[in-house]
């Protein structure tokens, strides 16, 4: 099952990733029957390095290889990188997503590859939504329980930090109209709005944002106080609040944060799939061609080091000493580790450059699942009339608790806690077994007559991202003040005026995007790497299908003065 766009006769637009910085139809992109491009035929087979098989560096690959190329594929670890589907031991089927676990249906370049591997979806069970049984939010030891989605049966009090969220986007982001152009594709209207609020919104925060809204100063702290630990949509916004106020915009006008699906068979099957896949659309390559039958099954090991060799190429070791030399090369890994795992030659970026890689700062995240014997939430509870256990919103140290029922023939998972930044440090030093006793400690205040416990099996599985050698963090959240480096990072793909000893090695990943985190971004720059290359590498893209390259004057973001 896939959830891409079609809307009925006098519907209005479906709203997408389109832009708002820069604004190009990469799904109409992918899906034009004329291709992405053509190389020259000398280029075939060439062998391309791409560092990192996470989605990015998976979907870049496969297009490379589309293409008639040779992408040879390197991970330090794990394919799949942050989709990261973890199995619990002993049942089949059943596990937990320790990254991406939510995609808004707006990602609509993600859902096309989503349907080329067959993923079946189905909606993701986030709080006051229409696909949760009921929510819990648990505020100073105070409960609001609430069924379903609400319709319109929401507390006061969150009634009314909805409509003030609502009116402080309107006030202060022009809201109506700069969705209305995302919806409409208006790279004119769409542009003119995002123009004036980049400068204005970029060097201040999202909590400035909510504080300074008419919407909200009018309302008492207890009101701001409610919408950083409940938030709508996902859930809490705290977490975001020393952000630019630009990264939050960005998620809301494109609804990263709304309609958001979950892939049955786990998020990491969407990379691995894509790895076995055999086009069948393929330049140079036999039928039956796929990344696996290229690597003989496995990608390379890890990187260790990248520099420019005396022949101009780039030459990139391996963690076990091999050395290859490619005219061309794409980077996915989180931009820290050029600067602390992999000896990276300075000469290959320019220093304005390394300024923005090196000052991107990675949220900390954190997520510990049980699994349980069944999904005991399912049923009532006779003295109450109320589901036994709710999604639950919190200012304990859970912060975040989803329930995901696996259907009857299969054990249920609880995600006891889903925090970020300093909730999440408070257990960094934690193991798996002391992070649950903690969170079934919390959990027992708002569910006091509730034996969870009872209803585990198996072992639990926990992850802190910024653990991770290879991650240091779960995805960049952009400071005050960053939008400049953030356009140096997306703008890297257009390598025309560099000079000669920095072209060649393009920088991918949802770290890179305007939209970490969201699946979406690291889609969009694999696809603009992959325009760089095939330009590096002499090719040239069809007139009746211009990519983003061929449009990046007309569209580009809007630069800042330094």
């Amino acid at each position: 099952m896939s959830v891409l766009h079609e809307t009925d006769a006098g519907a209005p637009p479906p709203i997408t990733t389109f832009g708002p910085d820069f604004p190009f139809a990469y799904d109409n992109w992918i899906s034009h029957p004329s291709g992405l491009g053509r190389l020259p035929a000398e280029a075939f087979g060439r062998e391309v390095a791409v560092i990192g098989a996470g989605l990015s560096g998976i979907i870049a690959a496969h297009e490379l290889m589309k293409l008639g190329l040779r992408p040879v594929v390197y991970e330090a670890d794990r394919m799949g990188g942050r989709l990261r589907s973890e199995p619990f031991q002993g049942a089949e089927g059943v596990f937990a997503e320790l990254g991406g676990m939510r995609f808004p249906v707006s990602s609509t370049a993600l859902y096309h590859y989503i349907a080329q591997v067959g993923i079946e979806t189905r909606p993701f069970p986030n709080p006051l939504d229409e696909a949760t049984l009921s929510t819990i939010v648990d505020l100073e030891g105070e409960q609001v329980y609430v069924e379903g989605a609400g319709h319109g049966t929401l507390p006061p009090l969150l009634q009314e930090v909805a409509d003030a969220w609502k009116a402080a986007l309107e006030s202060g982001a022009e809201f109506s109209a700069l969705q209305s152009a995302v919806r409409r594709r208006d790279v004119q209207a769409l542009k003119e709005i995002w123009n004036r609020l980049v400068p204005f919104w970029d060097e201040r925060t999202f909590y400035d944002f909510i504080a300074s809204s008419p919407a909200f100063s009018a309302k008492s702290f207890r009101h701001r106080e409610v919408f950083g630990q409940v938030g709508f949509g996902t859930g809490g916004w705290d977490s975001d609040f020393p952000n630019s106020m630009l990264e939050i915009l960005r998620v809301v006008v494109t609804a990263q944060d709304d309609h958001q699906r979950m892939m049955v068979d786990g998020a990491e099957q969407l990379p691995r799939r894509l790895w076995r896949l055999a086009p069948t659309t393929l330049a140079h390559w036999p039928a039956g061609t796929s990344l696996a039958s290229l690597h003989g099954g496995a990608p390379r090991a890890g990187v260790a080091r990248i520099a420019r060799g005396e022949d101009g190429r780039l030459a990139i070791t391996d963690r076990w000493g091999d050395l290859r030399r490619y005219d061309a090369a794409i980077v996915t890994c989180h931009s820290w580790l050029l600067t602390t795992q992999i000896d990276c030659d300075e000469r290959l970026f320019s220093q304005k450059l390394w300024m923005a890689l090196d000052r991107t700062r990675y949220m900390q995240s954190s997520k510990t699942f049980v699994m349980v014997d069944r999904p005991f939430w399912t049923e009532r509870d006779p003295a109450t009339g109320r589901y036994r256990m709710s999604m639950t919103l919190t200012d304990r140290i859970t912060r975040g608790t989803y329930l995901f029922d696996n259907g009857p023939d299969k054990p249920a998972v609880i995600c006891l806690s889903y925090s970020w930044m300093t909730d999440a440090m408070k257990v960094l030093p934690m193991d798996a077994e002391k992070r649950v006793r903690l969170m079934l400690r919390a959990l027992r205040e708002i569910y006091p007559g509730l034996d969870i416990a009872s209803h585990i099996i198996g072992d639990p599985i926990t992850v802190s991202w910024e653990n991770d050698p290879n991650f240091l963090g779960a995805f960049k959240g952009a400071l005050p003040g960053h939008y400049r480096y953030n356009r140096r990072m997306f703008c890297q793909f257009m390598q025309a005026d560099m000079p000669p000893d920095q072209r060649g090695l393009f920088l991918a990943g949802d770290g890179i995007s305007f939209t970490p985190a969201w699946a979406e971004g690291a889609v969009q720059t694999a696809l603009n790497a992959v325009w760089g290359v095939l330009r590096q590498l002499g090719g040239e893209t069809p007139p009746d299908n211009p990519g983003p390259g061929d449009l990046f004057d007309t569209i580009a973001p809007i630069e800042l003065p330094d």
